[in-house]
């Protein structure tokens, strides 16, 4: 019994370090592309300021990431958790 709670925490660590690091992954890329995209428009027009665009719109899912790894309370895994362990009590009535 033991060694399969082991296992399991082990997975669920597992788990979260690769959720960890996958919004760290997608947070670097967004910081590349978008200082690229910045560079682009200030040599080619730099009058008309257009990475702001792809910056916000991107930055929404890179925050929306951030709050799905990080919790908002909403998404994440102890939320679920808590709603499995409601619905369970509830069906024990």
């Amino acid at each position: 019994m033991e060694i399969i709670n082991n296992n399991e925490a082990r997975q669920r660590a597992e788990r979260r370090v690769n959720e960890i690091s996958g919004f760290y992954s997608h947070l670097f890329i967004y910081c590349i592309v978008n200082a690229g995209l910045f560079l682009l428009n200030y040599f080619s027009t730099p009058h008309h300021l257009w990475f702001f665009y792809p910056l916000l719109g991107w930055g929404i899912g890179v925050m929306c990431h951030a709050l799905r790894v990080f919790g908002c309370g909403l998404w994440g895994d102890e939320w679920k958790e808590r709603k499995i362990n409601q619905l369970m009590e509830k069906q024990k009535k």
